[in-house]
This record gives C-alpha cells, sequence and structure tokens, in this order.
C-alpha cells in the first residue's frame, strides 16, 4: 500500500495527477462534446439519445474506492473515472431512502413524502411512502419511449411484501422490469422482501445478493438488446452494498487480510496525502481529527475483530466493483457501451452506527420482516457487534462502526445522518464515451442528488410534466449536470439538507450547518476550510443570519416544516 496509493488498470496514479491539475487548471472550456448539437446547445440530439445506466452504492463514504483515494480494490469503478469524469464537491441527502426519494423525484425528500424514514408520521413531508405530486425517472423516461429498469434496494414505501399494497413498487412507479428488495436491509445470503417484477420470490441456493443484482442487470441489459435493439434504455441499479450487515463469501473476505493493519489513523492519513496528490481535495483543507468517540488505533481493544469488520466492508466494496464490471462488460456485448451514460454515486457518508441490543426493538418488533433470527438450514443468526464473532458469515448480523466510518469519511467530519460534509458528500462518476472526450478529469461545481433526474431528462429529451393523474406535479429542484460535462459553471444560489433535525446550506463560498434540531448553527469557508474545521459564525454573525434565512425559507418551502414529534428507537435501514 504505501504512499504509491492503488494501482488503476489503464490509468496509473501518475495519470490520475496530471489529469487532475488539468481540470483545476483550466475547468471551464477544457472538455469538448463529439456531438455537435450536444456543444452547441448541451443536449444530444434525438437521434442520438443515450442510454442511461444510474448505479447507487449504499453507505459508503466519500474516499473508500480507488478513484478517490481509498485502498480499496475498484478496478471497475477507477476505469470508469479514467474514461469519463469525476464530480468531487457533489452531495446526497444524509440517509438511504430519503437520497433515493430525490435522487428518483428531482425533489427534496420531503417533498416527495420522505423526509425522514419508512413510517408515516402524521405530516405531509413524513409520510414514509412516495406522494402522488412526483413522478421518477422512470416515469418521465418512460414516456419519452425509453425501456426502465430498476434492480436492488428500493426503499421509498413503507408497504413491503407479501401484503403490498404495491401502488408504490417499482412497475407502479414507472419501471417495466424490477428485481430487487423493497425493504432497506437484510442478509446478503438470504435477502429478505425479494421482488421480481410485482411478484414476492425467495432467494436461490447459494446466492449472494451484491452478485444476483449485477446479474439481473447484465440480465435486463441483454434482453433489452435482444427484444428492442436501437430503443434506449435506463437502468437504475441500486446495490445495498456496503450496508450493514458484513457479509461477504470468505474468499473475498480473505482477500483484504493486510491491507489495514495499519490501522484507521495511518490511514486516515494516508488517504488525506492521496486525494490532495490526486487533486480531490484543496492542500488548504486540513484533515479533520480523529472523531472524539473513537480512539487512536495504538489503544483500540479487540484489533483482530476491529480488522475483521473493515476486511469484511471492503470485500463488499470489492464484490460491488466486480458487479459493475458485470454490467460493463453486457454494455459491452450489446455494443452499446459508447452509446450508454453511466453515473456512479452513493446515498450517504459512511454509517457509524453501532449494532448494539439497543437495536433489539428495531430487529424484532418494529420491522421483522427485516431480519431473519435462523439461516436457511437452521442456524441461529448471532445479532449485534461482539468482538467475540468474526463477521462475515450469514450467521452473523454486525456493522463495522465509528472508527472504520471515520477513516470512509476522509477528510471530512462525521457520518451518515448529519448534514457534514461527512454524513452528505458522495463521490460521483460519470462515464460516456460517446459524448464526453475528456478522459479522468475532475468537475467541481456544487451538485446535489437532486440533480440526476434534471441530467436523466435532458439526456433523453423528456418533458418533466406539470401535471399527471390530475395533479399538480411539484417542479424540479435540480439542475441538469450537463453543462458540467462540458465543463460549464452551474449557475446554482445554494443547495440544502435536513434529516432528522440536522441541517445545512451550502453555497459556491459559504456553508451553515447544524447538529439536530437544538445545535447551533456552524458557519465554514467552503472554498478554504471544507473539512469544517474553524466555525466561523461568531466571527460572520451577518453571514450565519443571512443563510439562516434561507435555509428556513427553504424548509417552509419543501415541507420540511412543520416537522413530526421526534422519533425515539433506531431506525436506520
Amino acid at each position: 500500500m504505501g504512499d504509491k496509493g492503488p494501482v488503476l488498470p489503464h490509468f496509473s496514479r501518475r495519470d490520475f495527477l496530471r489529469t487532475a491539475a488539468a481540470g483545476s487548471a483550466s475547468i471551464v472550456g477544457s472538455a469538448f462534446l463529439r456531438d455537435p448539437a450536444f456543444a452547441a446547445h448541451g443536449a444530444p440530439s434525438p437521434a442520438k439519445r443515450p442510454n442511461i445506466v444510474l448505479v447507487l452504492a449504499d453507505d459508503m463514504g466519500y474516499s473508500d474506492i480507488g478513484c478517490f483515494g481509498g485502498e480499496i480494490r475498484t478496478s471497475n469503478i477507477d476505469r470508469l473515472a479514467s474514461d469519463g469524469l469525476r464530480f468531487t464537491q457533489f452531495h446526497n441527502a444524509a440517509r438511504c431512502c430519503p437520497s433515493r426519494a430525490s435522487l428518483l423525484t428531482g425533489l427534496y425528500p420531503h417533498q416527495a413524502g420522505i423526509g425522514d424514514m419508512m413510517t408515516d408520521q402524521g405530516v405531509d413531508g413524513y409520510r414514509g411512502d412516495l406522494n402522488r405530486r412526483c413522478r421518477t425517472i422512470a416515469e418521465v423516461l418512460r414516456g419519452a419511449g425509453y425501456g426502465t429498469y430498476a434492480v436492488g434496494k428500493w426503499h421509498v414505501t413503507r408497504f413491503l411484501p407479501p401484503d403490498g399494497p404495491k401502488h408504490n413498487w417499482p412497475l407502479q412507479r414507472g419501471f417495466d422490469r424490477y428485481f430487487g428488495t423493497i425493504t432497506g436491509a437484510g442478509s446478503y445470503f438470504e435477502p429478505h422482501t425479494l421482488v421480481l417484477d410485482n411478484t414476492p420470490i425467495e432467494p436461490g441456493e447459494g446466492s449472494y445478493y451484491t452478485d444476483a443484482i449485477a446479474d439481473r442487470a447484465a440480465k435486463f441489459i441483454h434482453d433489452h438488446a435482444a427484444a428492442t435493439p436501437g430503443r434506449p434504455f435506463f437502468l437504475y441499479t441500486a446495490f445495498t452494498a456496503p450496508h450493514w450487515p458484513l457479509h461477504a463469501p470468505a474468499e473475498a473476505v480473505a482477500a483484504q487480510r493486510g491491507r489495514f493493519d495499519a490501522g484507521w489513523d495511518a490511514l486516515r492519513a494516508e488517504r488525506h496525502r492521496r486525494m490532495v496528490e490526486m487533486g480531490l481535495v484543496d492542500k488548504r483543507w486540513r484533515l479533520s481529527p480523529r472523531d472524539p468517540e473513537v480512539p487512536a488505533w495504538v489503544d483500540a481493544s479487540d484489533k483482530a475483530w476491529q480488522l475483521r469488520r473493515m476486511e469484511v466492508y471492503a470485500a463488499q466494496v470489492e464484490l460491488m466493483d466486480r458487479g459493475i464490471g458485470r454490467i460493463r462488460a453486457a454494455l459491452e456485448a450489446a455494443g452499446v457501451l459508447a452509446d450508454t451514460v453511466i453515473l456512479f454515486l452513493s446515498d450517504n457518508g459512511g454509517c457509524h452506527e453501532e449494532l448494539t441490543e439497543s437495536w433489539s426493538n428495531y430487529f424484532f418488533k418494529g420491522r421483522e420482516q427485516v431480519v431473519r433470527r435462523a439461516t436457511r438450514d437452521g442456524r441461529t443468526v448471532r445479532f449485534f457487534n461482539d468482538p467475540q464473532v468474526l463477521p462475515g458469515p450469514d450467521d452473523t448480523y454486525q456493522s463495522y462502526g465509528r472508527p472504520w466510518a471515520n477513516l470512509s469519511n476522509t477528510p471530512f467530519r462525521l457520518f451518515k445522518v448529519f448534514a457534514h460534509e461527512g454524513g452528505t458528500a458522495t463521490p460521483l462518476v460519470v462515464h460516456w464515451p460517446a459524448g464526453i472526450r475528456s478522459r479522468g478529469e475532475i468537475r467541481r461545481p456544487l451538485g446535489h442528488i437532486v440533480d440526476i433526474m434534471a441530467t436523466c431528462a435532458e439526456l433523453a429529451g423528456a418533458k418533466y410534466p406539470a401535471a399527471a393523474e390530475d395533479r399538480d406535479i411539484l417542479p424540479l429542484e435540480g439542475l441538469s449536470l450537463l453543462p458540467a460535462f462540458a465543463g460549464r459553471p452551474l449557475d446554482r444560489e445554494a443547495i440544502y439538507c435536513e434529516h432528522e433535525g440536522n441541517r445545512a446550506v451550502i453555497t459556491p463560498r459559504w456553508k451553515l450547518v447544524a447538529r439536530g434540531n437544538r445545535g447551533p448553527w456552524e458557519l465554514y469557508d467552503f472554498e478554504a476550510d471544507r473539512t469544517e474545521t474553524n466555525d466561523l459564525a461568531a466571527a460572520k454573525a451577518d453571514m450565519a443570519a443571512r443563510l439562516a434565512k434561507m435555509w428556513e425559507d427553504w424548509a417552509r418551502r419543501t415541507a420540511v416544516l412543520p416537522k413530526p414529534a421526534p422519533k425515539r428507537a433506531p431506525d436506520s435501514v
């Protein structure tokens, strides 16, 4: 490992440094789009509408993948980056289902009815179910003639198999075919709430969910090409990896041995150095301090167990990367890779949750559909993080916890759920050989997951509706990223976040952020201090007050307010 960083096929570390520097020096006008219509107007001609493959990781930190500085082997994602673009200032909605609601609809999650998790809390922004004042990407693109397919984690409705109802299952929200789990998380070896189209099914013997997602995605590509050659398609691939539980085949875990033995402190420093050298982060941004609840690696207990936790997590990421490789191979076999836009990102930052006995109510009473107490062959599942039990097999149920999530989110503070950068910053990789000539360049505009819908609609030449089903549809909140594909800036005042009281407003220069409903506002110079180490709220009180007013106005407009009464039990997935 050392200072050399990850070895990337077809794209060396030196290439990353060179292209990162080039992208940084001439961000405007450095890219040329092959389609003259695209270059002139920012959109492809209707005759050249691309396929779109949208890939979402689950609970993966900002710097886990190789092309963003991590030591995990992700050669397929890295190859997409080396042949495409990396967006370094892109943001999600801080948690699984709110991010999915935003990604699918182009709205902030509360506007779509999923401001929190999968329960109806009695307030319009917090119903735990997609409302009818939004449209999904699939609904919009199918109206423009696209085939539409979804695989993997759905998690935008509280109505689960076997009883339904199914009004917000994928086929009822615009997809032609679907394979995946309706709920948020569960065993990788025996995924529950598994559905094919509209029919609940059981997983096959010996299956592993990450592989099943990738294989079904490849099959949908093959079947579409065989049945309707020349027709464009949209494929939404939502992996559950690397969300807990820590599950991976033994050989995949064994391949990670030794990679993390230096411990989280040394690895955070190594990642930060690589990220600076690769041009991903500004050298002015100090590495945030180790989380105050995490011990120094030299003082950590149960090191063998701690290392195994990160090894299983890394195996989950690596297996997802291999699945992405199979999806790419399917596109190549169908002869459509060059004409396909691939977007890869994560739904939130690394997850700090420690699965202790406090989760019993969630696992066994409130949402018992999510977990199975025994394996297929009758062995009792050993729940909760226990240093005496090494994670990975199907009869364990653990998480990698705060120390390793702190590594995953390098160089940022905090984690999933929070509105600080460790909760909302996501890597975004974009690959489109026929549409983008630039290779390996970095893009730095302020972006948000609400931008994905607008981007897909413009790529498809699709019209976003003002009304549907005799209802007015809320207008899009996001911006198309197509100008940024060509190296042009995005005209944006601010992006916003709220989740469980954690809240933020970010402009291209400033970020105002707070922890919880009662936490004070903190102000950071986003250009000089994206790692949020120097709070300027007192020194620049007028700026803080102006941004706070912007956030309040946004919150009232987008159904963040009024808020329901706070909940008390864990509800994470």
